[in-house]
């Protein structure tokens, strides 16, 4: 806005003045919600007579879905399917010894050619017998419910790259994330809550920040909103007690009025729709978000489950429960992180690797446990994996207690259950020593085909229109639903 906008227009200025001067601190709150909810029920668009509206109400899908909505454990950093996902028996022969055969390799300065055996014991886990680590037992527990990937890949052997890659669908920043085009695509249940949440861990954010949960070119109302890891859990969520009630209330209607005739002069302004929208989801968080992630009330035996009494397990199984219970209450998308770089498993493996499972290992678990005694599971996606697996030879060979494995992104494993993907069930090979997906491949795209598929969406008519083009989270890459993950094709 110009100088000659105040000079001429006294409303302007004095609205510049009220959201400069407010108390209430509402619009840090709720940035990346739906814009204008009340019109968009009242007055639907007409697409070819009036600008598209961009909000998260429910919109109608391509087919019937199986999948509501999603929980993504996202193991920033790599974690090794070598000793957690993929038994290489045969590995054991070669320990120690040159591998037999090319490999790339990310970090040649540190490469060895000495192959890696898993020190760590894998057994069969439930009825399925399905063949997982000794370090990750709770997850075992659970074998029956989950859907194991061993072949998936990205081919881009660097973290940012294999993060967008799963993130966003391509390798280039500035894309939507994942959360986002569910969001865009099918709106949420929860219209007191974000539709999109990120729940950060305390350590660091992961690799890239808060590209993970961008909004991307999509209208801003589709951004993650970031849920802090100890309280408060949203910042400036409530205002001081001065303001609180009628006060806060006339306070707001006042300036809801001011901001749409603001807006009613700079039609198609979507991050000003987005902010707008803010200040009336902000009002409706005060008493819901509070609610949501308020785990006071779960009871003893929960909190058991979820690790909660071990400091250990409790930062990260806190995050999982609070997931559980958003998705009671209709958020649509969740992504749990873990900390910067935690499976990023270079050096000191042998004492690494078990730290980082131990972590997450007990809440992963009790999450699907919960969902499913909930009977929640059939309709909400649990995701559990990172951007890349780890290579089969060693790296930084200066000793037993300072080996490690380096980055792998040609074959490595992760693992869906429930919203209609196959339980108990191993899909795809790696090759003999784990380096490459083999047999039935699964690429970031076939996966982000397949989830779409499972929430009701045809992956190629998603759309948003950039630059003159239809764009999709899938555009441009050769892909196809995996119907060998999903239960109803079976």
């Amino acid at each position: 806005m110009s100088t000659s906008d105040f000079s001429t227009n006294p409303a302007c200025a004095s609205r510049r003045h009220f959201l400069a001067s407010s108390a209430g601190s509402l619009s840090t709150v709720a940035l990346a919600w739906m814009a204008q909810q009340e019109s968009a029920r009242a007055e639907p668009s007409k697409p070819d007579l009036e600008k598209r509206l961009f909000d998260t109400i429910p919109k109608e899908t391509h087919h019937e879905p199986q999948a509501q909505a999603m929980i993504s454990l996202w193991m920033q950093g790599g974690p090794s399917h070598l000793d957690l996902f993929d038994p290489k028996p045969e590995m054991a022969k070669y320990d120690g010894k040159p591998y037999p055969g090319k490999i790339k390799y990310d970090n040649a300065a540190q490469a060895s050619s000495k192959v890696l055996h898993s020190p760590w014991r894998f057994s069969h886990h439930g009825e399925c017998g399905m063949e997982l680590s000794e370090l990750i037992p709770n997850i075992g527990e659970v074998a029956d419910d989950i859907c194991l990937i061993r072949s998936m890949y990205t081919g881009v052997n660097n973290h940012g790259q294999s993060i967008m890659a799963l993130n966003t669908g391509r390798v280039t920043a500035g894309r939507p994330a994942l959360g986002s085009w569910l969001t865009y695509g099918l709106g949420s249940e929860a219209q007191d809550l974000p539709a999109f949440l990120a729940l950060i861990d305390p350590g660091q954010l992961p690799v890239l920040g808060v590209q993970n949960w961008t909004n991307g070119w999509l209208p801003s109302v589709y951004q993650g909103t970031v849920i802090r890891p100890t309280e408060p859990r949203i910042l400036n969520l409530n205002p001081p007690p001065h303001l609180a009630g009628s006060p806060q209330e006339r306070t707001l209607s006042f300036l809801r009025r001011m901001n749409l005739r603001h807006l009613k002069k700079r039609p198609g302004n979507l991050d000003l729709d987005a902010r707008i929208a803010s200040y009336d989801l902000a009002a409706k968080m005060q008493s819901s978000a509070n609610e949501a992630m308020d785990i006071s009330k779960e009871t003893k035996s929960t909190h058991q489950m979820y690790g909660l009494d071990d400091p250990a397990t409790a930062d990260y199984g806190t995050r999982c429960l609070i997931a559980r219970r958003l998705v009671e209450r209709g958020v649509r998308f969740i992504q749990i992180y873990t900390s910067n770089q935690l499976w990023d498993n270079h050096g000191s493996i042998l004492s690494s690797l078990p730290s980082a499972c131990k972590k997450v290992d007990k809440g992963s678990g009790a999450l699907v446990k919960d969902l499913k005694q909930r009977g929640m599971l059939d309709s909400t996606v649990v995701h559990w994996g990172g951007e890349m697996g780890r290579l089969p030879v060693i790296q930084n060979d200066t000793g037993r207690k300072k080996i490690g494995r380096d980055h792998n992104t040609y074959g490595f494993s992760m693992w869906v259950a429930g919203g209609g993907f196959r339980n108990a069930h191993v899909h795809g090979t790696t090759d003999e020593f784990g380096h490459k997906a083999q047999d039935m491949a699964v690429s970031h795209s076939d996966y982000h085909a397949t989830l779409l598929h499972l929430f009701g969406l045809n992956h190629e008519h998603v759309t948003y229109e950039r630059n003159g083009r239809e764009q999709s989270l899938t555009d441009g890459q050769t892909c196809r639903v995996v119907n060998e993950l999903l239960k109803n094709s079976v």
